[in-house]
């Protein structure tokens, strides 16, 4: 009894007078004891922190494929108490308020389509129209070819619009952000004038010319190749093929996977699958377009290009411009300066200019200068695909920029 009453007079302090809790005197101003943070909802404040996201959104997809773009993996949803990002964003989806009318969209997506035949109709006219140009400069001279080769021009660079304006090969899927300018097209125009006329007027060069300029024609004094020319117009159509399936085939896997990890080891198979379709018929067109014009094929610059290209416009499909600019002027320039300094070269005490490339010249070629340079650049490209590429965020279909 005696110990009953010290250990509760120990343990129980008198109020003191006017203090809150003590008697006549009103608690309501006293302060609620904070929550416990075992309490707190971690996928509300995660929701209240993309609020824009999950309302926007058509499908828990999009929620996952924008959680991924802002860092969130799946080592970071399971400190939301979720095994992985598609489940948190399944979550998230499904906490958003909706209209009681309103049917939520289901979690899939569309299946696999066919290839259509419209964009693959745009996809035969650069190849068509390449081919047109070169009979007609095979038939004409003079002023007639000239006439010719201007208006063939014009003509091949309207097909080559026309087939990146639909179909696989467009950027339609998404609006690139318009702070960000692309200046791809121009260096593309660039790096194919170069595979047309670049490794005759080199080869000129070293050897002192050239003596004219180019009539147009495999025999002049500035030779055009006509061969890798053909043979990466005609490319257009495995390209947009390529691209299809990669398309394709990653929105199947984006509704089949259960994890970011999972839906990156699934798709990046596809992507170098998809990238070495195009390579196997670029190089039966290569082989063709060779035999049927008597040329050489050239492999090496011709692959390397291609390559190069393609991969720079999977990149743009999926809204990622600047990587495939930056390679693609970084191309053209390295190019551009090649020639250049076998020019300076003749210049008074500037002969050690032109060394290197001479020497790679007569070593290799003048094909190994856009070998090396575009082989590079696709290198560069293949590595930064496989990392892009491989997001779900990057084949979610939206119009947010990339």
């Amino acid at each position: 009894m005696g110990t009953h009453a010290h250990a509760s007079g120990a343990g129980t302090r008198p109020h003191a007078p006017g203090a809150p809790g003590s008697p006549g005197v009103p608690t309501t101003d006293r302060k609620p004891p904070a929550p416990r943070r075992g309490g707190a909802d971690p996928v509300k404040a995660l929701m209240h922190r993309h609020r824009d996201l999950c309302e926007r959104a058509v499908d828990p997809l999009e929620i996952a494929a924008g959680l991924e773009a802002h860092g969130v993996t799946d080592r970071t949803a399971a400190r939301f108490r979720h095994r992985d990002v598609f489940s948190l964003a399944e979550e998230m989806y499904a906490r958003v308020p909706r209209g009681g009318d309103t049917p939520a969209p289901e979690t899939t997506v569309p299946e696999a389509a066919r290839p259509r035949a419209d964009w693959l109709l745009l996809a035969l006219l650069p190849g068509t129209l390449t081919a047109a140009t070169l009979a007609g400069l095979h038939l004409t001279h003079g002023r007639t070819r000239l006439l010719v080769a201007v208006a063939g021009l014009l003509a091949v660079a309207l097909g080559v619009r026309a087939a990146l304006t639909r179909g696989p090969l467009s950027g339609a899927r998404r609006t690139p952000a318009p702070s960000r300018p692309s200046g791809s097209r121009t260096w593309t125009w660039w790096l194919l004038a170069y595979a047309a006329l670049g490794d005759a007027l080199l080869r000129a060069a070293v050897h002192g010319g050239p003596d004219g300029l180019p009539d147009g024609t495999p025999d002049g004094p500035w030779p055009l190749a006509t061969a890798p020319t053909l043979a990466l117009a005609l490319s257009c159509v495995p390209a947009a093929l390529a691209a299809h399936l990669l398309v394709e085939g990653a929105r199947r896997r984006l509704t089949a996977s259960r994890g970011l990890t999972e839906f990156a080891a699934a798709v990046r198979p596809l992507l170098w699958s998809a990238f070495a379709l195009y390579l196997g018929c670029l190089t039966a067109l290569l082989a063709v377009c060779a035999a049927l014009l008597g040329e050489r094929a050239g492999y090496a610059q011709g692959l390397t290009l291609g390559a190069l290209l393609l991969l720079a416009r999977f990149l743009h499909v999926h809204g990622f411009t600047h990587a495939p600019a930056v390679v693609l002027t970084t191309a053209a320039a390295a190019e551009a300066v090649a020639t250049a300094t076998v020019f300076a070269g003749r210049l008074p005490g500037c002969g050690v200019l032109a060394v290197p490339v001479e020497a790679l010249v007569d070593t290799w070629g003048p094909g190994s200068v856009p070998a090396l340079v575009c082989g590079a650049g696709a290198l560069t490209l293949l590595v930064h695909a496989s990392r892009t590429l491989t997001r779900a965020s990057a084949h979610v279909r939206t119009g947010a920029p990339k």
